[in-house]
């Protein structure tokens, strides 16, 4: 098969790469016609760049090659979004029966002896500098891939790394089903104390199911809530129960149906399976290859550092809570599903404000305005609506501009809703790329994806505070992918970025959420119009550090678990004994023994984070030392200074993945990172 004819173009959408993907015209009948004719071409297109009489030269392979690979990635990534934010029983089949083809093809060009040993004879000295750092990850990836493999060992590398792909979409399915699959009807007097807006959007629930009462479920901006403000004991341990243990063999009714645990052990089996068979003692060393640390006795070390400095913290956090328990809420034993409760109750009466109090002031457009208003101030661009085909009604597009120039595009998916996968995440459409086929530039386009509630009553949707820095958090993403200056498509953006570093500019954004100069301007009460009271922001600052040391060594306990999960457990056994050993070492709180999180631990299962969720603290310290950059030349009235925004964004946004990330960083900050800041901003400076 040659080209699609301009018939097969015009009636499969997917096959339309003139502009933007066409997510109202994607159906599932189109995916597996698209898929084929796509690998088709790119099968082709392999065979000809490694023939031998085909030239060793990076343009002329990229011209042939990368033109193809990337129109598939292209048209997998628009399934793969629609299969996570708009999931139905059809494009789950037609996603699933192309998995094993599209993920076939990728398992078999990362490892091509014939493509890899072209790469190997390309000179170095006839490219640019972004070329020669793709061309090294290039390299670095073949040998990951299993290109130094010869026979029987090379179809083995290819089956497993094509199985865990069915395996961790499946343990995604599952964790999705496990969530859409529980509902709780409550009566009213359930409900004291669970937050207006929340009842309301449950009794909305109740009614489109055509049920009496109102409608809990797992999802978070329902889960949430109740947890924290529920007065109910046995309301909250009910959905504690049935969040813990989604996807288990713990779990009760058609949950059950769901169980994650022979997939973690199989995907643990195969992990460590691809390490031996690549040269390396376990899954944990494979891992760290192309990211900054050295290896996983340093990330565990670093994890243990941070966990001694921290746990002293935590101890005082959870101390502090049983006092109160005792004395003001009459519990002298609080169980599992009362923490968020207790929580919740000791701030407002430590800092005399509530969530709910912060969150009638943040309403989702006007938090947009000033999330837009601070990247259009710092980076010097401008954020404007825009035109495109969208998969909801809820899906906003925008277009970023600097001197009227077209820097990149987004999409904008706030709501959570039936088939849309939990959490928060940034993906991104296309890449920043001078195009070999016809030298022109093709922009950057990203998704950003969260799961706020909705608004109720006709009513804008209102954010709490942890929303608020979810959204910057994501953008921060969004940026590092949209604002790039790389032309080279594989070192572009977040392209190349060791996995351990890309979260720095996701969580360096995160510190805007707590300068007054950037939240007095996105915030309007929902009734009255008022700005955020300065006296409100004052304890909500004071709250800042509320219970970090808690929550530091929980995310030290799944880094850590993470880790040697991957290094020092035999797949073969459970896992759970592990998870206990982490926790009795770093934990202050302990979840009762029927407890089974990690069945749904979707980043290390499913999400790309395997032996690498350790990222987010590390990168944690490299974003706070950023940060510091700001705090040390703000401007009068705390003002962030503009020169300080451009060097940020010249040294580490637009920098991409086109050089090391410690290069980015010293670039900017002139120095190699410290733990200081980090310590300081999290209020555990010694």
């Amino acid at each position: 098969m040659h080209s699609p004819t301009p018939e097969v173009l015009q009636s499969n959408p997917l096959l339309d790469f003139s502009d933007l993907p066409l997510f109202d015209q994607i159906r599932p009948e189109h995916v597996q016609s698209a898929m084929d004719a796509l690998l088709d071409l790119a099968n082709q297109a392999l065979e000809r760049v490694t023939q031998p009489n085909f030239a060793a030269d990076w343009t002329a392979m990229s011209c042939e090659l990368d033109v193809h690979t990337e129109r598939l990635g292209r048209a997998w990534g628009a399934v793969s979004h629609l299969n996570s934010v708009a999931d139905t029983p059809e494009l789950r089949a037609a996603f699933n029966e192309a998995l094993p083809k599209v993920t076939e093809f990728w398992t078999r060009l990362g490892a091509d002896e014939r493509l890899f040993a072209k790469y190997k004879a390309l000179s170095p000295e006839a490219l640019n500098p972004e070329q020669q750092q793709a061309l090294r990850n290039a390299l670095r990836s073949f040998v990951l891939g299993g290109a130094d493999l010869q026979g029987p060992q090379t179809t083995r590398c290819a089956e497993l790394q094509e199985r865990q792909a069915e395996l961790q979409q499946k343990f995604s399915e599952n964790t999705l089903d496990a969530t859409d699959a529980f509902a709780y009807f409550a009566q009213a007097n359930e409900l004291t104390g669970v937050p207006q807006d929340v009842q309301a959007a449950a009794r909305a629930a109740a009614d489109a199911d055509g049920k009496d009462g109102y409608k809990l479920t797992l999802k978070m901006p329902c889960y949430l809530p109740v947890m924290q403000f529920a007065k109910s004991s046995d309301l909250r341990r009910t959905l504690y129960t049935a969040h813990v243990t989604r996807a288990s063999d713990q779990a009760q009714g058609t949950g059950a149906t769901f169980d994650n645990s022979a997939l973690i052990q199989d995907i643990l089996a195969l992990r460590q399976e691809e390490a031996q068979l690549l040269g390396y003692a376990n899954f944990g060393q494979v891992s760290v290859v192309p990211k900054m640390a050295d290896s996983p006795e340093q990330v565990v070390k670093f994890l243990r550092d941070l966990a001694a400095k921290a746990k002293p913290y935590a101890t005082q956090d959870v101390a502090d809570l049983r006092t109160f328990a005792a004395e003001h809420l009459g519990i002298a034993d609080p169980q599992p599903w009362d923490w968020s409760y207790i929580s919740e109750q000791l701030k407002e009466a430590r800092y005399a404000f509530s969530e709910q109090e912060v969150k009638q002031y943040f309403t989702a457009p006007r938090v947009l305005a000033g999330l837009f208003k601070i990247i259009e101030t710092l980076f010097e661009v401008r954020i404007q609506r825009d035109q495109a085909p969208v998969w909801h009604p809820a899906v906003e597009f925008y277009r970023i501009e600097r001197h009227g120039q077209l820097v990149g595009q987004f999409y904008l998916d706030p709501p959570a809703r039936q088939g849309k996968r939990g959490g928060a995440w940034m993906d991104d459409v296309r890449a920043r790329w001078l195009r070999p086929d016809t030298q022109q530039l093709q922009t950057p386009v990203a998704h950003l994806v969260c799961n706020f509630a909705e608004g109720v009553n006709g009513q804008p949707a209102l954010l709490t505070h942890d929303d608020v820095i979810t959204l910057f958090h994501e953008f921060g993403h969004g940026l590092h992918h949209l604002l790039t200056q790389v032309n080279e498509r594989d070192v572009s953006g977040i392209s190349g970025v060791e996995w351990d570093a890309v979260e720095l500019p996701s969580q360096f954004m995160e510190n805007f959420c707590w300068e007054w100069t950037v939240l007095q301007h996105m915030t309007a009460h929902v009734d009255t119009g008022e700005p955020l009271p300065r006296a409100l922001f004052d304890k909500m600052l004071a709250a800042k550090n509320f219970q970090t040391g808690l929550q530091t060594v929980r995310q030290i306990e799944f880094s850590l678990f993470d880790m040697l999960l991957h290094t020092e457990h035999d797949p073969a056994l459970d896992f759970m004994p592990l998870l206990n050993r982490v926790r009795s070492e770093v934990a202050v709180l302990h979840p009762p023994a029927w407890s089974r999180t990690a069945h749904t631990f979707s980043h290390i299962f499913a999400g790309g984070y395997a032996a690498g969720y350790y990222s987010y603290k590390w990168a944690e310290v490299l974003s706070a030392d950023a940060y510091a950059a700001f705090e040390e030349t703000a401007l009068p009235q705390g003002q962030p200074n503009v020169e300080t925004g451009r060097r940020y964004r010249q040294a580490i946004l637009e920098a991409g993945g086109s050089r090391p990330a410690m290069e980015s960083f010293k670039a900017f900050r002139g120095r190699e990172p410290s733990l200081d800041a980090l310590l300081r901003h999290q209020g555990m400076a010694a």
